[in-house]
């Protein structure tokens, strides 16, 4: 079964600074019919003016992963880490038993473009934690490059989750197969671009729930980049 989500029907957010689209309720926006998907939580797609940012702030328990399409995102820490990401990488950090942290447009001058993503750990309480890695283009062309799991495999960042997300670019190569093991459905979130995903158009901003199915189909993709994440019931 397939529910799709259009990048229309998104909750904005437009303070100024900040332009952010939400796919899943979050801060003053609330839908009962998306609160979430399993452990995924949040989807927030962010635009960020030239020199601006999100002060520092806490959470805890919870795993953050930044995906950065465009522009520089800087990172700083109460963990001691800092660090300037750009198109390609992608951040994780663990907040565990608590962690504070600022996210802050690193340009004076051109906006970042980044998609901040929130999942629900399976554990608790745990010391707070930081890693990146960055995947090229080359590793995502015409197919799912995984980018994040329960178990790093892969030169993947490690989740505290039961929970394997995968990134693609493509543009009208071949149909790309994704086999869901029993008790496992997908989330399709297109970045940019136009793709089908079991047969169903989507474009840039669009999602869907894969639930009850055995793979997700990705084909007939034009300038595309996908996230696709593989999630416990």
């Amino acid at each position: 079964m397939l529910q799709i989500r259009k990048s229309e029907e998104r909750g904005v957010a437009d303070h100024g600074w900040l332009n952010s689209h939400h796919t899943f309720s979050f801060g003053h926006y609330f839908d009962a019919e998306h609160t979430g998907f399993g452990p995924l939580l949040v989807i927030n797609e962010d635009r960020v003016k030239a020199g601006q940012g999100f002060g520092t702030h806490g959470h805890s328990d919870m795993e953050i992963i930044s995906y950065v399409l465009d522009g520089a995102l800087e990172h700083k820490d109460s963990m001691g880490t800092g660090s300037v990401l750009h198109y390609g990488d992608v951040q994780r950090m663990s907040a565990g038993s608590g962690v504070r942290h600022s996210e802050f447009n690193h340009s004076a001058a051109a906006p970042v473009h980044f998609l901040q993503i929130w999942i629900k750990p399976n554990v608790t309480g745990i010391p707070p934690s930081y890693e990146e890695k960055h995947f090229t283009v080359a590793q995502k062309q015409e197919q799912l490059r995984l980018i994040a799991s329960a178990d790093g495999r892969d030169n993947s960042v490690l989740i505290h989750q039961d929970a394997s997300i995968y990134a693609a670019i493509l543009n009208g190569g071949e149909p790309l197969r994704h086999t869901l093991a029993d008790g496992r459905n997908a989330y399709v979130h297109v970045i940019r671009g136009r793709v089908s995903v079991n047969g169903v158009e989507l474009n840039g901003g669009d999602a869907v729930k894969v639930t009850a199915e055995n793979a997700v189909v990705l084909a007939n993709a034009e300038a595309a980049e996908v996230l696709l994440f593989d999630l416990p019931y």
